[in-house]
């Protein structure tokens, strides 16, 4: 079977710095794969690299079979790859459902014309009017993109990054900033919208990682140190040296009680 994203010893340096130091990588279509790593691992250069925004130095980036190392960021899209990012990334002069209709439009076919009216794009209105059902958006629909509360703009960038259709969904620090209970909320709409899709995601929140992902890849110093599924990564004796276990100390400093000696704290956030 092909695999839906490829990475065959990409690099990438700015200047004399190398930050990406050749990574191979293998995501199956229809995995949950998440990329953790310490600040300045290089996680969101490798997604920069792989939505193209950043180009590689060298090596290869495959989307299902087909090389997009070199194409530009809107062509990888159209070919089924849609991404967030850190910062949310939304129209926040335009209302819910706008910014959600305007996502849809490529793939349904429309082009840059004068003379179709967006009012009349009756397919455009029923995805639009769909995803905001899907993402908990529904009753928001023509409230102001910039009036909604931080959650609900992360949930609305969700909802524009499926709305093209794309079949690999790249989502970077999804829960960032988020609440306990947003938190668990932004995790039960990944998991809802993400179905039969293939996610990649970055994240710091080892609740979140351990609780949705496949597989979980380990970035440290710009190389992949490891892969596997989540209980191999908790136990895995590098990755804990390397970044969980100082993940965990720091955790259980700031704990209380029984979560401080909880040794699968882990899991926990």
């Amino acid at each position: 079977m092909t695999a839906a994203l490829k990475l065959s010893q990409v690099r990438k340096s700015f200047d004399r710095t190398e930050i990406i130091c050749g990574v191979d990588l293998e995501i199956p279509a229809g995995e949950r794969h998440a990329i953790i790593g310490p600040n300045g691992a290089g996680k969101s250069t490798l997604f920069n690299l792989v939505s193209g925004r950043f180009p590689a130095s060298s090596g290869r980036i495959e989307l299902h079979g087909t090389d997009i190392t070199r194409l530009k960021p809107f062509e990888i899209n159209r070919r089924g790859l849609a991404r967030s990012f850190q910062i949310t990334n939304i129209f926040h002069r335009l209302s819910v459902f706008e910014n959600v209709r305007c996502a849809t439009l490529y793939s349904l076919g429309y082009r840059y014309s004068f003379w179709h009216r967006l009012g009349k794009l009756r397919d455009a209105e029923e995805r639009a009017d769909d995803i905001l059902e899907r993402i908990g958006l529904r009753n928001r629909r023509d409230t102001i993109a910039g009036l909604l509360t931080y959650a609900e703009q992360r949930a609305l960038e969700i909802g524009v990054t499926i709305a093209g259709d794309a079949d690999v969904i790249m989502l970077d620090e999804p829960t960032a900033g988020m609440s306990r209970s947003e938190t668990e909320q932004a995790v039960e709409l990944i998991r809802r919208v993400t179905e039969g899709k293939t996610l990649v995601m970055v994240e710091h929140d080892m609740s979140v990682v351990f609780g949705l992902a496949d597989r979980i890849s380990v970035l440290v110093y710009g190389e992949v140190i490891a892969t596997g599924v989540p209980e191999a990564i908790r136990g895995d004796a590098a990755v804990r040296e390397a970044y969980l276990g100082t993940t965990l100390d720091e955790e259980a400093e700031a704990a209380s009680g029984d979560d401080a000696a909880d040794p699968t704290g882990a899991a926990h956030g």
